[in-house]
């Protein structure tokens, strides 16, 4: 049997995949172990994994909700994914030390998985979490492309191996696409072996038991609709979590809406039978009942709602999310409205479109059909078994640091920009 060691930020979205494919692994006997936040691993892995705790902090903080575009791309590498990059890659060499694994599987925005495997000779696939990084999204700004490229050549020369010249979001062996060409459309990669396995889908830590199912019972002639903006967005969207709350109740009898928001920015919902409104969701199993989902164009919840054969109105706030949304309305599975500006008349029109025109439904079918047949989960396990048995190059390097125990082992924070990073650390249970 193998050894794999998963690298992951701080970001639900980005483990939740990895961890279905870590479960299927397991399934089949292999060794598995984390490198990241042992407090965020754990809530969303489950089981006790073992866990290489790396230095940084336990969400994306700091970033003002008003920024969009340009202004959040640079705050996103220049103060979140580059600095995460540099604290984490002592936590990932000791784990690597500790651990000695087969294959390190980093996220494809996790550089500092790639980039310490790459120094130590060790081979790594890329988790690639969503379709933006397969598209040619920075083709018309190069000087942007540029700015990135500088960024994480820099990070190579830090943490890396500066002889190496590759693009570390992807990964010369392997790359794993968690959804097909029948969403992204027209796709690009660099030099890798890019294998599409579709949602890796995995068992939640909100219960089925937690929700109350019984306010979905029947209820002739009412579509249910799930609105959601994911866990990185509780900060910036109640103005819109609010119209679309005034967009189904303007349609009582034909539409009732689950409603996620974890902020608590909707206040006091007054209760009743076509709203519902939680903190926390057990949305793959919630998304079964579902004729429609209002969301931010969030990877995850897309291919999620797809894998259902659920169609979409999709709101884009920042990140990859324009680009998600492109490929949904590329794809014909929803239709895209303004974030910032829609309100309950926009969000409203384009609900009772997906809801009742068969074309969304029969295109988001499609993509369902796709998403199934690329086998998920298992077919990414057996991608990664087949790139471990593949013989292993020796070691460039070998850290100084010496072996640590497998559970947990705290690092010191390296400086970033010249000063001592102010990262949290968790406490250690």
């Amino acid at each position: 049997m193998s050894r794999f060691l998963f690298v992951v930020p701080p970001l639900t979205g980005h483990i939740n995949p990895a961890a279905a494919v870590a479960a299927e692994l397991t399934a089949r006997g292999h060794d598995v172990a984390w490198a990241g936040r042992p407090g965020i691993v754990e809530r969303l892995v489950g089981e006790r994994p073992r866990v290489y705790e790396c230095a940084g902090p336990d969400h994306l903080a700091g970033r003002p909700p008003q920024l969009r575009g340009l202004a959040a791309l640079k705050f996103l590498w220049a103060d979140f994914l580059g600095p995460l990059a540099e604290a984490m890659a002592p936590g990932v060499a000791a784990a690597i030390t500790a651990f000695r694994p087969d294959v390190v599987v980093a996220d494809q925005q996790t550089v500092a998985g790639a980039l310490v495997a790459e120094r130590l000779g060790v081979p790594f696939a890329t988790s690639s979490t969503t379709s933006a990084e397969l598209t040619e999204s920075m083709a018309a700004m190069p000087g942007v492309r540029n700015w990135l490229t500088g960024l994480l050549r820099e990070l190579r020369e830090r943490i890396g191996d500066p002889a190496a010249t590759y693009d570390p979001r992807f990964s010369p062996a392997l790359t794993l696409a968690f959804t097909t060409p029948e969403l992204t459309g027209p796709y690009t990669a660099p030099e890798t072996d890019l294998r599409f396995v579709g949602p890796a889908l995995a068992a939640r830590g909100s219960a089925r038991g937690g929700f109350p199912w019984q306010w979905l019972g029947p209820a002739p002639g009412t579509a249910s609709v799930l609105v959601t903006l994911g866990t990185a967005n509780t900060d910036a969207g109640g103005r819109f979590l609010a119209e679309s709350v005034a967009a189904v109740r303007a349609r009582a009898g034909r539409l009732r809406a689950v409603v996620c928001d974890p902020g608590g920015l909707l206040g006091a919902v007054p209760p009743g039978p076509d709203v519902l409104v939680r903190a926390e969701l057990p949305q793959v199993a919630v998304l079964e009942r579902m004729a429609a989902v209002v969301c931010h164009a969030g990877h995850n919840t897309v291919t999620e709602a797809l894998w259902h054969g659920v169609p979409l109105v999709v709101a884009p706030i920042r990140d990859d999310q324009p680009v998600v949304a492109a490929q949904v309305v590329g794809a014909g599975v929803g239709l895209r409205v303004k974030f910032a500006r829609a309100g309950r008349e926009q969000i409203g029109a384009a609900l009772d479109a997906v809801v009742t025109e068969p074309a969304y439904r029969d295109a988001a079918r499609h993509v369902r059909d796709a998403f199934r047949a690329a086998g998920g989960a298992s077919a990414a396990a057996t991608h990664l078994e087949n790139l471990a048995a593949t013989p292993r190059r020796p070691s460039r390097d070998t850290p100084d640091e010496p072996p640590h125990s497998p559970h947990r082992e705290g690092r010191t924070c390296p400086t970033v920009n010249g000063s001592p990073s102010s990262a949290p650390r968790i406490r250690t249970s």
